[in-house]
């Protein structure tokens, strides 16, 4: 199994505007491409009081780098960052990590 991690930073102003962005249009688009292999999308939200920005991640589940690779082609490492996305993100990692997961237990959804 492999996890795909990428993080990107918005502003505090503009944080709800792009978790709408993700969960509305970006995630239903990805699920929409029934790629196969692809098992799951998480999106994590991280805001400190010390911070002037707003962090955000996503951790997409793939069965194996094959299937990353059905997803992005050959050049797998590049982001997925739409342009509606981009246009209120700070910054963002340009390439996602891609992670072996060695060891996964299942958890109920909240």
């Amino acid at each position: 199994m492999i996890c795909r991690q990428w993080r990107g930073w918005t502003t505090k102003d503009n944080a709800d505007a792009y978790e709408h962005i993700v969960r509305g249009q970006v995630i239903p688009g990805i699920e929409a491409m029934r790629i196969p292999g692809f098992l799951s999308i998480d999106l994590a939200r991280r805001e400190r009081d010390s911070e002037d920005d707003v962090e955000f991640m996503t951790l997409m589940w793939f069965d194996a780098l094959a299937s990353v690779k059905a997803f992005m082609g050959e050049d797998y490492e590049t982001a997925h960052v739409p342009a509606a996305a981009q246009a209120v993100l700070t910054h963002f990692d340009k390439q996602s990590a891609h992670y072996e997961v060695l060891d996964r237990r299942d958890q109920p959804r909240l």
